[in-house]
């Protein structure tokens, strides 16, 4: 169905090329999944598939790539709609549309779809998807989650025989993600759709794979059956980490599997006690940040219901909760730039509570700093370099030295500082926008999906540089589905449910009670009380080194 042939990918300005002859055939009714660290390529391998690389990315394509016999270099985009559908990693770059339903509508349309027809795959997909109550909504009124699934509703109306998506489950909720990866097998599996998937959050959707790209960095692409490539490649979703501690042969790929060759690693943990993930914040520490009563609401429709929150120093709190309870709409009003119908907001800096609602932009930034879901939305100038160079001149200490860039290069390194910004891979933005955000020093972080777009890797340091802010004393708040980067990084876990906090705890207690919220290290080893494979690690440690002595 599409085949790779010594193809090598160059981009202008490029000491080495995205794509190295890269030879690859895909088999029909095949679901492939793209794995590699943010920048490697992953991009640029899904879109020589419908002939945007290079005809609408610029570049140069050597070698060849077929998809049903059409050669992509003789066939632009539009001449192979009809037979690959593309969601892309940020949705509202895709729509053309207002509403869900004629987004859904739209490709069929282009194609001259039978309305009839086009009628009958609209009402499918609504039910495919769990989108029927939206599908008189408007496309910008939607959660970051429920745009995502009009994305890939969009292209699945047109019946393509190959579908790529990239990043498609990055803003879903846990339960919306393996709803969409459901259909996505479905269509795998029953209707012969062959599937190119590029995701990050390899603990999702790997078990549905049925090879793995690896993508190392240098070009090329290795492939494999998913257990052999995953059992040395460089990237891993937790649950293979576990079994290269444990040293499980055959490699598990899903919890189920994992369970059944868990038994003997539980018996060697036994009662320990596992380590803290990290130290834990100061006791009695104050509250940076108090809200009481907030309310928001649009149109008339409340998303937000009286909440209340005390933000403490050295804390990390992690918001939960389904696509649409009211996580962005919170984090806004607690920043000040969102709306707020009732309650209120205080900030206490330099023994002054203040509300950043009532303050000029910059001096809030000092005070609440908001990395958004899109956020492509606060890069405006011409690249990189000056971005940053902005950033570190408003710094609210005065410092003049090139902190941006240092935050920036923790995330993701090598980002060079002549690049536009619209330039970059989605990851790459949200990590200048971290570095952005972070080079102010404010005293409460707010940060709304951060980790969409990131490798294992870049969570990592995502994760120490969010501790390293807890440990100065300030407070940040974390809007996240991604449950392994939670039990990795929270010290606490407030979950929403339809405008409401249903759930405020420590985070060991929220998540594990919770099949939904609970990482996988948590689900295979239960009822221990292990979260992360680290503990598991060093719990085994300390158990070899009591049985040496």
């Amino acid at each position: 169905m599409i085949t790779f042939d010594q193809v090598t990918v160059r981009y202008e300005d490029t000491a080495e090329p995205a794509l190295r002859e890269v030879d690859l055939t895909i088999e029909e009714g095949e679901l492939c999944l793209v794995v590699g660290h943010t920048g490697v390529g992953k991009s640029t391998l899904l879109g020589a598939v419908n002939g945007l690389v290079p005809h609408f990315t610029g570049g140069t394509l050597h070698g060849r790539v077929t998809v049903d016999g059409r050669d992509t270099a003789h066939h632009p985009p539009r001449e192979l709609a009809d037979v690959v559908g593309v969601v892309g990693q940020d949705p509202l770059d895709g729509f053309v549309t207002d509403t869900v339903e004629e987004e859904l509508a739209y490709a069929m349309e282009q194609l001259a779809t039978p309305p009839a027809v086009m009628r009958k795959r609209v009402e499918e997909t609504l039910d495919l998807l769990g989108l029927a109550d939206l599908r008189h909504r408007a496309l910008h009124e939607l959660s970051g989650g429920q745009q995502q699934r009009v994305a890939i509703g969009s292209v699945l109306t047109a019946h393509p025989r190959v579908l790529v998506l990239d990043e498609p489950t990055s803003a879903l909720d846990p339960t919306a993600a393996d709803e969409v990866l459901a259909a996505v097998t479905r269509l795998v599996h029953d209707l012969g759709v062959t599937v190119l998937m590029a995701e990050h959050r390899l603990e999702r959707v790997v078990q549905y794979a049925d090879r793995v790209i690896h993508l190392p960095g240098d070009g090329r692409a290795v492939h494999g059956a998913p257990g052999d490539i995953l059992r040395t490649s460089s990237i891993a979703p937790p649950i293979v980490d576990l079994a290269r501690t444990a040293g499980w042969d055959p490699l598990p790929l899903s919890v189920r599997d994992a369970r059944r060759a868990a038994t003997p690693l539980r018996t060697r943990l036994g009662a320990a006690e596992p380590a803290p993930v990290r130290p834990a914040p100061p006791a009695g520490a104050p509250a940076l940040l108090t809200a009481r009563g907030v309310t928001v609401a649009y149109h008339g429709v409340p998303a937000v219901r009286e909440a209340g929150l005390d933000l403490r120093a050295g804390e990390i709190t992690a918001l939960m909760g389904r696509n649409g309870s009211g996580k962005s709409s919170l984090l806004w009003a607690l920043q000040g730039s969102g709306p707020r119908k009732a309650g209120s907001v205080r900030v206490t800096s330099d023994g002054t509570a203040r509300d950043p609602h009532t303050l000029p932009a910059a001096e809030a930034r000092r005070l609440v700093g908001l990395v958004p879901q899109t956020p492509a939305d606060l890069l405006y100038l011409e690249s990189v370099g000056q971005e940053l160079g902005q950033a570190d001149s408003e710094s609210a200490d005065g410092d003049t030295s090139p902190r941006a860039r240092r935050i920036l290069d923790r995330l993701v390194p090598g980002i060079a500082g002549t690049t536009h910004p619209r330039d970059l891979s989605e990851g790459q933005k949200l990590a200048l926008v971290l570095a952005i955000q972070l080079a102010a020093t404010p005293r409460v972080l707010l940060l709304d999906e951060p980790t969409r777009g990131l490798d294992y890797r870049a969570k990592a340091e995502l994760t120490r540089i969010v501790a390293a802010l807890a440990a100065e004393g300030r407070s940040v708040v974390i809007s996240t589905h991604d449950v392994e980067f939670v039990a990795r990084t929270a010290d606490r876990v407030v979950v929403m449910a339809e405008g409401d906090i249903v759930a405020d705890g420590p985070t060991r207690e929220v998540i594990v009670a919770s099949p939904v919220f609970a990482p996988q290290t948590a689900k295979i080893l239960a009822p221990l009380p292990f979260l992360t494979v680290d503990q598991v690690t060093a719990a085994l440690d300390a158990s070899e080194d009591g049985d040496r002595t």
